[in-house]
């Protein structure tokens, strides 16, 4: 997958218990690179209790004072994912901007983890940090609520779509953004090109859209070709699944290629577009995986979600939570491409910038 693409650097949480952060990362990336832990917790905090360190600045920067001093820092690529508090974002900031000086062919994934679905998982002043982060990125993966974060622009309708993909290409000079998840409300169905909408059969359920935006040879984007764009929906998985997120960013960094020499790669499909194709036909498959093993737990480990009930029974979300936990030990060979998939290949969206 990784294999011959160097050596990896990946800075994000850890868990002793579950696949969230660098636990959800690592397996993906084969283990091809050192790993540091932004916060060492017992489980995520989606269970309620949690519990565990959290590395401090002058932690993180002891640690990669150390690396480098025994000549440690040399990689490749770099993954970094969340961050507790500003000023530990702002350490690790000082870091990839030292690796960019050393290499500036560094492929530099930035996962801005921020917050989802209207919250914020961290103090405001995270923000201005990240934003200040973007331009030494190669790739962002944010979710819709954290381009919004990141831009100030909410995205309702094709203008502040464009608007906001405009500011990360060209405000933040960000070169590639995949749009990780995008609840497909009615104002982005009806803006898809007809042959990027869900089937029509499928009009009542729930679907997602990914998009995925390259900026064009530095040109302004009014002036980029259309191709530059391309988004694939899909159908939700039911429930709630933590550590998508940080999988998903993995499998982007794994196959993004920008010499174009991936032998798998499809006629048509740009270096961003087979990297997010790949990272969202495995991600569903291993969300489908898990979704499959959860349906086969007992019926205490399967209730469904009552915010009333959890807080008196406290181990009735746990136990939910751990039936949910995502199954890539036992979906390897879907992450090695071993095991046949659905293939979810964004396609072009023609005329994005122009229509």
């Amino acid at each position: 997958m990784a294999k011959g693409k160097g050596r990896i650097l990946s800075i994000q949480s850890h868990v002793a218990y579950g696949y969230v952060g660098g636990k959800a990362a690592v397996f993906p990336l084969q283990c091809l690179g050192q790993v540091v832990n932004t916060v060492n917790f017992s489980n995520h905090s989606g269970y309620g209790r949690f519990g565990g360190p959290r590395a401090s600045a002058a932690e993180l920067e002891q640690i990669i004072g150390v690396m480098e001093q025994n000549g440690l820092l040399q990689q490749d690529r770099l993954l970094t994912g969340y961050i507790p508090g500003a000023e530990a974002t702002a350490a690790v900031t000082t870091l990839a901007k030292k690796l960019r000086e050393q290499n500036p062919k560094l492929i530099y994934l930035l996962d801005p983890v921020l917050g989802d679905s209207g919250r914020l998982y961290v103090a405001p002043e995270v923000v201005p940090i990240y934003q200040a982060a973007l331009p030494l990125a190669t790739i962002i993966t944010p979710n819709w609520f954290e381009v919004e974060v990141l831009t100030g622009i909410k995205m309702s309708d094709a203008a502040s779509l464009r608007h906001a993909l405009q500011t990360l290409h060209e405000t933040y000079r960000v070169p590639n953004v995949v749009i990780s998840s995008i609840p497909l409300k009615p104002w982005l169905t009806k803006l898809l090109p007809p042959n990027l909408r869900p089937p029509a059969d499928a009009a009542d359920a729930d679907y997602l859209a990914c998009i995925a935006s390259s900026r064009a040879n530095g040109e302004s984007l009014a002036a980029a070709d259309s191709t530059a764009v391309y988004a694939k929906t899909f159908p939700c998985l039911p429930g709630y699944f933590s550590g998508v997120g940080d999988l998903f960013s993995a499998l982007v960094l794994a196959h993004f290629d920008e010499t174009g020499e991936s032998e798998s790669r499809a006629k048509g499909e740009s270096p961003l577009s087979y990297a997010a194709s790949q990272a969202v036909s495995k991600t569903h498959a291993i969300l489908t995986l898990t979704h499959e093993v959860a349906l086969e737990l007992p019926e205490d480990e399967r209730q469904a979600t009552d915010e009333e009930l959890d807080a008196r029974e406290p181990m009735r979300k746990i136990k939910r939570m751990r039936g949910r936990e995502l199954r890539l030990i036992q979906g390897q060979d879907i992450i090695r491409g071993t095991q046949p998939i659905e293939y979810r290949q964004l396609e072009r969206w023609g005329g994005f910038w122009t229509a």
